[in-house]
């Protein structure tokens, strides 16, 4: 009898017949029949004893088996996505065999994968936003001083003001950081303390300016109009943000000022300008905002979208009273 190391799983005729079909009828790669054979001889294992070999008795599967072979899986701690890839893999070759005849049904067919955990998003404290809020200010002022060309030491600091004016911006409206990077000057209403954003879909709604964000955006709009008079449009189509030579933001450019910005705060440099938008709402919450209102300033078509923030400040909730109650 061959030992387990001596045999691969496409001695099985069914097998091999099944991974031809993959890679002739479906043009499944190289790496997507590698992962099916994979899962097929684990399932072999499971089902008849790592001293098994091919052929193997595929119709001697029923549900029961089946079913084993997944709570074997859940039972060792595999993430729900493995899990779930395992029985679409199982699935797929019993339906091919259902197909070639050679099984009466798909004993894999109604079982379902553990559901998927939802991981929280990140969110930053009140106290790690206003340091986050304030690093422009500190890396200009470390910079500036090593340079002494007029021009240069405009255009560093407009990219102060304006990397001040794109974070309060964030953490003001809670807009996504595309919507952000294509305002232009006829969206954005500093004495009424409105921007008006295109979120997806094309569809517009109307974010509340705090007196911060509406300050730190007129103060980055003055100085490029100062250094970029030139190019100022007049019908209100121009963005309220550039780059350092005075053409239109780009979100890459936003993503990589903000790692800096990050850096200088002392957090983490992987987190992105959504965790912004994520303290925004989670913030809204904790203070006793309703959750359509939340909804709505987010922009998001469900309030089963807009409910993941209310996990989050339980978690938040629950672990201040575990580090706080003396009986926790």
């Amino acid at each position: 009898m061959p030992n387990a190391a001596s045999w691969n799983i496409t001695d099985d005729p069914h097998v091999a017949h099944f991974a031809l079909s993959l890679e002739k009828e479906q043009n499944a790669s190289h790496h997507t029949v590698s992962n099916y054979l994979i899962d097929l001889r684990q399932f072999a294992g499971i089902a008849w004893g790592v001293d098994a070999h091919p052929p193997f008795a595929w119709t001697q599967v029923d549900r029961f088996v089946a079913r084993k072979y997944l709570i074997k899986f859940q039972k060792d701690g595999d993430k729900a996505t493995t899990t779930a890839r395992k029985l679409s893999s199982l699935r797929s070759f019993y339906r091919f065999l259902e197909r070639e005849e050679q099984v009466p049904a798909n004993p894999f067919n109604g079982l379902h994968p553990p559901q998927r955990g939802r991981s929280l998003p990140k969110v930053l404290s009140i106290d790690e936003v206003k340091r986050l809020l304030d690093a422009p200010r500190v890396l200009w002022e470390r910079a500036r001083s090593a340079i002494r060309e007029p021009h240069r030491q405009r255009i560093l600091e407009y990219i102060m003001r304006r990397d001040t004016a794109i974070l309060e911006t964030l953490y003001s409206t809670g807009a996504r950081v595309s919507e952000i990077a294509s305002l232009t000057d006829r969206e954005v209403d500093i004495f009424g303390g409105v921007a008006k954003v295109r979120g997806k879909g094309k569809k517009e709604r109307r974010c509340p300016l705090g007196r911060p964000a509406s300050q730190a955006i007129r103060q980055a709009m003055a100085l490029r109009d100062l250094i970029w008079p030139a190019t100022t449009r007049r019908d209100g189509n121009r963005p309220v943000f550039l780059n350092w030579r005075g053409g239109p933001l780009t979100t890459r450019s936003i993503e990589r000022g903000l790692k800096d910005c990050l850096a200088e705060a002392g957090l983490n440099q992987t987190m992105s300008p959504h965790v912004l938008r994520h303290s925004f709402a989670t913030h809204l919450l904790d203070a006793g905002a309703d959750l359509r209102s939340v909804q709505e300033l987010l922009g998001h078509a469900s309030l089963s979208t807009t409910q993941i923030y209310t996990h989050v400040s339980i978690e938040r909730l629950k672990k201040v009273y575990e580090e706080a109650h003396p009986r926790a």
